[in-house]
């Protein structure tokens, strides 16, 4: 156990948290205030507070297990790895390599993202790679990419929310899922701004709004359709800037024509008046925003849906501008950086196209392997999971778990099951982990050193605070070893500093460009935001789409014991685009779209809609928040979520058990009554297993560019469970 307090960062969400992990007293480790990170400025939430609850021997993993006579035995490492190995090996042999699955998480560091990319590339040579990223940020990602050439989650700092004038706020429920970043909005509504949230539920976050907006869900996209034409009948789009630094205006000018505000009202439930109250809100300040999160992004328009978004900010002049654009509000602790270095199906390290022969050459050319031996574009992560057990015969899944996390999840597991061999590596033995031949314990947050990139796109580098227990090794370890046993003795480092400075080499030039960022860097200035070239000595730096400032918050230009390469080196880029986007002639594309229905919508056999979503209490599938006492006492389980319309007339009370049923399962839980959710729609967190398991019902039905399934939307009906 180190004596002194080592400045690290939470394991959760895209916050990154900046925290301090010190020696308890008694024994153990605690979580104290680092009031010196920008984002969370000392603040932190109840899962941050916990978190060394999860180091605790009594909740983690500490030996691998291997599958004996139906049951997980204790056994070494030589035997699980061997036994990985093996699996693997054999399935190459008799099936073909794609018959060798790899699926990855948004919470690995980027030196994890990337071996893990890697290994699957270069050792098994699939291309049956992905990651549970591709449920959390993919539709913003692809729109992002489409209309400004770039996705970088925010394309400035959270410090700028506060200095705006209107923030529209798109289906996201920040006052649950990321706590600490409330107060960039308190401080918005302080200084004058406005807060216009978008929800089907008035949540914590709508009821700090100065306007809450409820459609119904999965109508985002006529939402924003309509708000436009309102622009535009209102004579308040910019011309100048449409004219200067875009293309594609006429073409989405006319599709939002076809939006007219009654038949928008019509279709979403928002009246004409609260449209108008919201452009008016928008329009008048100076400056303004509209951050996304998953409620327009997990539906199988999401992708067009934020492509509408944009599209509103393009025709007022709102991107790329000082204190104002789009931004997506990036999920996973690592959800920004695990999509950027090779995990994903279609893209290698820096966030370069797998079918790119250019970034395929310079990738090879990093791992000393011919560009040709690289295989091409695999399986989105839902479809992937729904092949396990027919071409994907063995799976090695990382930081994930799918049994409850996955869309149409019962199905989900039923392939999880038919597979030939399973390989989990975990810190605990979730739901995933318990269907696995071989499970392998692997180091956490506070045990390992590593980098994540947060939501603002700034590279952090966690460092390790304590001693993982005996018999636990890192992912990094685990890569090293099955790699060794399929004949690649090098190339795959233990070290995260080493693996690091390799994928700087492999991002050099690319649009997520990592080169100009070190270890010492990160630690000196408290993060650097990407892109970062790097800058050769006597040279200036590296053009890149956006404005590059100094991030130093830890040593100014004048202290002593600042490094002076970092002094010389490219400052990184805080905010993007603010002279060109990242397109090739350096404009903005406006993408003509059109509001289309649900792929389920309500019928007389399922009349409701289901939207699912957090607590502030659990994370994600729950796998290691549930662990934690305090947490489960706040949010014990699942529950039911409806108006007291719809309890009326199910003759439900508080806290009875109801039955939600969709065309793919049967999901009980609680009654929660409450006025603050629309009549046609109720409402399930996803956290737990089990008969409370959401994502039972959820569709897969998946966005036809960033393949991202309908999870914010599928038909229903919903019955009181008789004893």
């Amino acid at each position: 156990m180190k004596t002194t307090s080592t400045p690290t960062h939470c394991p959760y969400c895209a916050l990154q948290c900046g925290m301090n992990v010190s020696p308890a007293p008694g024994g153990g480790v605690e979580v104290t205030e680092r009031p010196d990170f920008p984002v969370n400025r000392g603040a932190l939430c109840g899962k941050g507070r916990t978190a060394p609850v999860l180091l605790s021997s009594g909740v983690r993993l500490t030996s691998p297990l291997v599958r004996s006579g139906g049951e997980l035995v204790p056994a070494s490492w030589e035997e699980a790895l061997d036994r990985i190995a093996g699996a693997l090996s054999g399935a190459r042999e008799r099936f073909g390599r794609d018959a060798c699955g790899v699926f990855g998480g948004g919470g690995l560091t980027n030196e994890k993202a990337y071996a893990l990319g890697k290994f699957a590339r270069v050792v098994l040579g699939t291309s049956q790679i992905d990651y549970n990223g591709r449920f959390c940020m993919s539709s913003a990602a692809a729109a992002g990419t489409k209309a400004f050439g770039l996705d970088r989650g925010l394309p400035f700092p959270l410090e700028d929310i506060p200095k705006t004038g209107c923030v529209i706020l798109v289906g996201s429920n920040l006052a649950e899922t990321m706590p600490p970043s409330l107060r960039f909005f308190s401080e918005l509504r302080d200084n004058g701004g406005t807060l216009i949230v978008i929800d089907p539920r008035r949540t914590k976050t709508a009821e700090q709004a100065d306007l809450h907006l409820a459609p119904r869900p999965g109508t985002d996209l006529a939402l924003a359709l309509g708000l436009l034409h309102l622009v535009v009948a209102e004579g308040r789009t910019d011309e100048d800037y449409i004219r200067e630094r875009t293309v594609g205006w006429e073409e989405a000018r006319a599709a939002a024509m076809a939006h007219w505000p009654e038949y928008v009202e019509r279709i979403t439930g928002v009246s004409v008046p609260q449209l108008r109250e919201a452009v008016r809100m928008f329009c008048e300040p100076e400056n303004a925003m509209v951050l996304t999160a998953r409620g327009p992004e997990q539906q199988s328009k999401g992708t067009d849906t934020v492509g509408a978004w944009i599209n509103l900010c393009l025709a007022t002049g709102r991107a790329g501008r000082p204190l104002s654009g789009y931004g997506c509000l990036t999920g996973q602790g690592n959800g920004q950086g695990g999509r950027e270095h090779g995990q994903k199906a279609d893209q290698l390290p820096g966030y370069r196209k797998l079918t790119d022969p250019a970034a395929r050459r310079h990738v090879a050319e990093v791992w000393g392997v011919d560009p040709d031996s690289l295989p091409g574009p695999g399986r989105s992560a839902y479809e992937l999971l729904d092949a396990l057990g027919t071409d994907i015969k063995t799976l090695l899944l990382m930081g994930s778990n799918p049994v409850v996390s996955a869309p149409r999840a019962a199905h989900v597991e039923e392939r999880l099951r038919s597979l030939d061999f399973l390989a989990v590596a975990d810190v605990v033995l979730s739901e995933t982990a318990a269907l696995a031949d071989v499970v392998l314990p692997v180091t956490q947050w506070a045990e390992e050193t590593g980098t994540t990139t947060n939501l603002e796109g700034r590279v952090l580098l966690r460092r390790q605070a304590v001693t993982p227990p005996d018999g636990i090794r890192s992912d990094l370890e685990v890569l090293h070893g099955l790699a060794a046993r399929l004949g690649v003795e090098k190339g795959f480092p233990t070290d995260p500093e080493e693996v690091f400075e390799e994928l700087r080499r492999a991002s050099a030039g690319g649009p997520a460009d990592y080169s100009g960022i070190t270890y010492r860097r990160l630690a000196e200035e408290n993060g650097v935001f990407w892109p970062c070239p790097e800058v050769a000595d006597g040279t200036e730096p590296a053009e890149v789409i956006g404005e590059g400032e100094d991030a130093s918050l830890d040593a100014g230009p004048d202290d002593p014991a600042r490094d002076e390469s970092v002094a010389t080196a490219h400052p990184g880029t805080p905010r993007l685009f603010l002279d060109r986007f990242a397109t090739d002639d350096g404009r903005a594309r406006f993408v003509a779209v059109t509001h289309r229905g649900l792929a389920e919508e309500p019928d007389e056999e399922y009349p409701l809609l289901l939207t699912t979503g957090r607590v502030v209490s659990q994370y994600q599938s729950g796998a290691q928040t549930r662990r934690v006492p305090e947490l489960n006492a706040a949010a014990p389980g699942p529950f039911v979520e409806l108006h007291p319309r719809l309890a009326a007339r199910l003759g439900a009370a508080e806290g009875d058990p109801l039955a939600v049923v969709s065309r793919r399962g049967r999901a009980v839980a609680p009654a929660r009554i409450t006025a603050g959710i629309r009549p046609d729609t109720v409402f399930m967190p996803f956290h737990w297993p089990g008969e409370g398991r959401a994502n039972t019902l959820t569709n897969p039905a998946l966005d036809p560019t960033s393949r991202m399934p309908e999870f914010k939307a599928c038909a229903v009906r919903v019955e009181a469970v008789r004893s």
